[in-house]
């Protein structure tokens, strides 16, 4: 028996499992898919395993429902952040935490005793081919991709995403298509799925087909991911307001990106396997 505790960030749960100082002998693959089954286990959308780290304040490893590992998680990174410091795990409102994708720098947003929101910078997004990665050999490419008529624009946020821009987000078939993208053949590691709607500037619709999950709530790595080409291919501002169906997130473009949002607790337990 073990300790757990569910949280979530615009509606993105997660289970988070303290390692940093008994490391329970499980695989984290079979745990994940235990775990994060909602009918047998807890349920979730992926776990976040708390790890001692050589090179920053803390290790974030996440998992997703299908075991997978990710390089990084916007939305499970915040929670992790107000984790740590509401258990008084550290004591300061910037820190580091080390990931798949690099270290993450967070800022806390604090009254009390409470984390009322987090930011997070999520670095330089890259848009080489070779990087994201995707396998892509025509001779015009521009940024842009296409898969069965539809324009897909292909960034790494330390993760592969695909974001592609839609008139009617109401009405999309994302489990045909989200997995269509997800698995198509010029990603060799798979990759997140954005479908996007611009409403002004400044504010966009989202819908997120999840690598390894299926459609979730929120992604943050996601906003960041919609944001960012729509600031480089479509004219918009570097604050944009991303608007998902769990909530809204702010992001800040400029080189570099930052990724703002609440994370809360659920619920804490004990769980026998």
């Amino acid at each position: 028996m073990f300790s757990f505790t569910k949280m979530q960030a615009t509606g993105n749960d997660f289970i988070l499992i303290n390692y940093l100082e008994n490391k329970l002998e499980y695989s984290y693959k079979l745990l994940a898919q235990f775990l994060c089954d909602r009918h047998y286990g807890v349920g979730a959308d992926g776990i976040l395993i708390i790890e001692k780290s050589d090179v920053a304040d803390f290790k974030m490893r996440i998992f997703n429902q299908d075991g997978s590992e990710a390089e990084m998680c916007g939305n499970g990174i915040r929670c992790f952040a107000k984790y740590v410091f509401e258990k008084e795990l550290i004591n300061k409102e910037i820190f580091s935490i080390e990931t798949l994708a690099g270290i993450k720098l967070v800022e806390l947003e604090v009254e009390g005793e409470t984390v009322t929101n987090v930011e997070i910078n999520m670095g330089t997004p890259m848009f080489e081919l070779e990087n994201i990665p995707v396998i892509y050999l025509e001779n015009n490419y521009k940024g842009k991709i296409y898969i069965e008529n539809m324009e897909i624009y292909p960034v790494s946020m330390g993760n592969p995403h695909a974001v592609c821009f839609v008139e009617n987000l109401e009405d999309l078939d994302i489990e045909k298509y989200g997995k269509l993208i997800e698995d198509y053949k010029y990603f060799p590691n798979k990759t997140n799925v954005e479908f996007a709607k611009i409403i002004d500037e400044d504010h966009i619709k989202v819908r997120v087909w999840e690598r390894g999950v299926g459609e979730t709530l929120s992604c943050g790595t996601g906003a960041c991911a919609v944001s960012v080409i729509s600031n480089k291919y479509k004219s918009m501002k570097n604050n944009i307001n991303i608007e998902l169906l769990g909530g809204t997130l702010k992001t800040n473009y400029n080189e570099s990106i930052k990724l703002k949002g609440p994370a809360e607790i659920v619920f804490e337990g004990k769980i026998m396997i």
